[in-house]
C-alpha cells in the first residue's frame, strides 16, 4: 500500500541559545524582544559579553551609554565585570 501526500505545512520555531530565559536588564524574555522594539529577531539580536552573559543588543547599549558618563569603563550588569562583547 502507497500513500501519496497531497499538502504539507511544514512548521518551525526557533529559540536563542542563551543560558538565562531572560534579559538581565529589562526582564522581557530572549524568545521576544526587548520594549523597544516590535518583533524578535534580525531587528533585535542577542548579545553576550566577554563574562557570557547575555542582553538584547538595544537594551546592553542603553546600558553602555549610560555607564560610560559615570566610569571609565562600563560593566555587565550582572556580574559588574568590565563590559566587552564577546569575539
Amino acid at each position: 500500500m502507497k500513500v501519496k501526500i497531497l499538502n504539507w505545512h511544514a512548521v518551525a520555531s526557533w529559540t536563542w541559545d542563551a543560558q538565562d530565559e531572560a534579559c538581565g536588564i529589562c526582564r522581557m524574555a530572549f524568545d521576544g524582544c526587548c520594549p523597544d522594539c516590535k518583533f524578535p529577531g534580525d531587528d533585535c539580536p542577542l548579545v553576550w559579553g566577554a563574562c557570557n552573559h547575555s542582553f538584547h543588543l538595544h537594551c546592553i547599549l542603553k546600558w553602555v551609554n549610560s555607564q560610560n558618563s559615570q566610569t571609565s569603563q562600563p560593566h555587565c550588569p550582572m556580574c559588574r565585570r568590565e563590559w566587552q562583547f564577546k569575539a
